[in-house]
């Protein structure tokens, strides 16, 4: 069969080498694709952003089945357009990826069905904001609604980085679009983890979970990001936590959105914070999230296409998924100055010294090829995912990696997974 992945990041090349290990492919394309997709597919100059395009590409190269990425295509509703057509695709509705294009509409769903998660208000009028922070007080979580790349959410610890975070949103755009409204949130104290779900809009399966690394900084310092590094199985969720997160999170949210008129197919992220009082969420997204795909689709053994079937005819139930029972570690290698201004065009050496080894991985995410050599293309560069017998074995290939490569100017987190590792006494 025929395969198009949508999108150009980290998690489609991982998408991208994982498909290619299914041996019901014969063909994958890329659209757009990087330096390292192609190492799988062939890439097609079609940004993710051009519906239409798409659409007549998979028409014309008669494609089997569309793996979409990014949330922004699902949120324009690139589904329901392959779906009028009669193609195939992995992902969500535009009405069910509201999910995540939505805040304000995640959170009122969320209440309405007893969907355990924090208190919240929504605004669009600035001083009305910034009465209530006055009132509410710190320490807060101030979001764009839209969708802002990963970067959207603010944990504000005075009230005073409150009022500036509101400017920052309602005032200066820096979100643009995303920032139309605010969603202020309760702080929630706890660890995060991160819940993959496959879901046909009737059943889920939730595979190994993760947890992210958001801010740019060691010690969880610093600004956010679309993600600096993740790891897999995250202990925190312990086997009756994560039971306890499908019963009470995951399957309702499947259930509720199919009562609201949006039911959903595809993968449902839930980000959460374990509190004291149990799993919170704070935020779904209606797509694999990155750079989580990086540490779990590797410990994936089931064909992923067969899941991806499985969901688009609704036959999940019927299909048994296999996990690897060990750990994976992913440590993003980032431009200096991300996430703010930061300089591409910078050459990358060692890639093929560091891709030698079996248990050791390369995605690409914001690469370029330039005159036969491969250069920074992006903020996030490169996720370098290692696979050992526990989160010990894995972080410590993955950091042995990370010395093989060099551009210049290049930084990364040097604590990916320590919360696991502190848990063990490491």
């Amino acid at each position: 069969m025929k395969v198009l992945i949508v999108g150009k990041g980290g998690r489609e090349h991982a998408f991208a080498w994982k498909i290619s290990r299914s041996p019901r492919v014969s063909r994958i394309y890329a659209a757009p694709g990087n330096p390292g997709m192609a190492r799988h597919a062939a890439c097609v100059d079609i940004g993710v952003d051009d519906l239409d395009g798409l659409v007549d590409f998979a028409q014309r190269e008669r494609i089997d089945l569309t793996v979409v990425g990014p949330e922004d295509p699902l949120a324009n509703g690139l589904a329901d357009r392959f779906e009028a057509v009669g193609l195939r695709v992995f992902g969500p509705s535009q009405m069910a990826a509201q999910i995540e294009a939505d805040k304000d509409f995640a959170l009122r769903l969320m209440h309405k069905y007893g969907i355990p998660t924090g208190q919240y208000r929504t605004f669009t009028d600035p001083d009305n904001a910034r009465g209530f922070v006055r009132d509410w007080g710190a320490p807060v979580v101030i979001k764009a609604s839209g969708l802002a790349a990963g970067k959207g959410a603010l944990v504000c610890h005075t009230v005073d980085e409150a009022l500036r975070a509101v400017n920052r949103v309602l005032v200066d755009r820096e979100f643009g679009a995303a920032g139309e409204k605010l969603v202020l949130m309760e702080f929630l104290d706890g660890e995060e983890a991160s819940i993959t779900g496959f879901t046909d809009g009737e059943h889920v399966v939730c595979i190994v979970p993760s947890q992210d690394h958001k801010t740019i900084g060691e010690g969880d310092t610093g600004p956010n990001t679309g993600g600096m590094g993740a790891y897999a199985p995250a202990p925190v969720v312990t086997v009756e936590m994560q039971k306890e997160i499908l019963e009470r999170v995951m399957l309702p949210t499947v259930e509720a959105l199919a009562a609201e008129g949006r039911p959903y197919k595809g993968i449902l992220y839930g980000g959460l914070i374990i509190t004291e009082s149990g799993p919170r969420v704070i935020e779904f997204n209606c797509r694999l999230g990155d750079p989580e795909a990086q540490v779990v689709l590797p410990l994936l053994k089931t064909d992923l296409v067969d899941i991806m079937e499985a969901v688009s005819e609704g036959t999940l139930r019927d299909l048994e998924i296999e996990l690897d029972d060990r750990a994976a570690t992913c440590v993003v290698l980032a431009s200096g100055g991300y996430p703010g201004a930061y300089e591409t065009g910078a050459e990358i050496s060692g890639l093929e010294e560091t891709e030698a080894g079996d248990d050791v991985l390369v995605f690409h995410a914001g690469t370029a090829r330039h005159g036969g050599t491969t250069v920074t293309d992006g903020g996030r560069v490169l996720g370098i995912t290692a696979v050992g017998e526990n989160i010990r074995a894995s972080v410590d290939l993955a950091y042995e990696a990370i010395g093989k490569i060099q551009f210049e100017n290049a930084c990364f987190r040097r604590d990916i997974a320590h919360r696991a590792l502190a848990r063990a006494g490491n």
